[in-house]
């Protein structure tokens, strides 16, 4: 079957880990006197941006900014859709400046920048499916800024509830396989975000609390080849079985900051 899974060419934008490290805590995950590895996150991130070039895809690099040591999860810093950028308004206030080096490298990329009004962090609870934008809430992400998105966008939003703050972002939860169908891990929505889902994507693969806790599905799919956690066994296992080939790149350093795959890759689409 993964034959007929189709690859399509993907433009992501990237920040290198040159100031990451776990400085505060704004996440479940984060313990600030836990030592980051800078040279193994360094040696992990250049392993999934060769991944990435290995399969076709293009990768832009932002510069990085000292003393913003989350910047590294460009994913936070804006959604594009059709070539226009809503940025973010970060929850916390640590991560604020992020957002003017992010709006500088689309400004000068030619892009506008929408600068929103209600707090938002971009593709970690914005996810473009395609025909509409899955929005999450409940940690992060105001349901203000989920109207704005659609006023901005013009495409339906559909808001989608978090319930278990390991699980803060939708990210964390929930991503796209291809234009017709996603995986995600159900506890981490309430119930009826549960159905909505349910009923959008019937053949949705359902991942464990296991492939969730391993960061399983913050993946990156290009339609075909799924970049995912290689602790994710059982996401993996399952994602093969119906047809797609699983890429798996180790970011495991990351997971110190709540951080993975998708936290780390911003997807620009033209």
């Amino acid at each position: 079957m993964s034959d007929s899974r189709v690859p399509r060419r993907r433009r992501f934008l990237v920040c290198e880990p040159r100031h990451f490290a776990v400085q505060y805590a704004i996440n479940p995950w984060m313990q600030p006197d836990v030592r980051v590895d800078v040279d193994l996150a360094q040696e992990q991130w250049q392993a999934l941006m060769s991944a990435y070039r290995a399969h076709g895809h293009t990768v832009d690099v932002v510069e990085p900014a000292p003393g913003l040591p989350d910047m590294v999860f460009a994913a936070n810093s804006a959604v594009v859709v059709d070539g226009r950028v809503f940025g973010a308004l970060f929850h916390a206030p640590e991560r604020r400046p992020e957002s003017t080096h992010y709006d500088t490298w689309f400004k000068a990329a030619g892009f506008d920048v929408h600068r929103p009004e209600a707090v938002c962090e971009g593709e970690g609870d914005l996810v473009w499916t395609g025909r509409y934008v899955l929005a999450g809430t409940g940690f992060r992400t105001t349901r203000e800024a989920h109207r704005e998105v659609q006023e901005f966008f013009g495409h339906p939003v559909i808001s989608l509830t978090l319930v278990d703050p390991r699980f803060y972002h939708l990210d964390t939860a929930l991503f796209v396989l291809d234009d017709d169908n996603v995986s995600y891990y159900p506890e981490a929505f309430s119930p009826g975000s549960r159905e909505v889902l349910a009923r959008l994507y019937p053949d949705a693969v359902l991942a464990t609390l296991d492939d969730a806790l391993a960061f399983g599905l913050n993946s990156v799919s290009d339609g075909r080849n799924v970049f995912i956690a290689p602790q994710a066994e059982s996401l993996a296992t399952t994602l093969a079985d119906r047809g797609y080939v699983p890429v798996p790149v180790d970011l495991s350093e990351f997971r110190k900051a709540g951080g993975g795959i998708k936290c780390c890759t911003q997807e620009i689409r033209s």
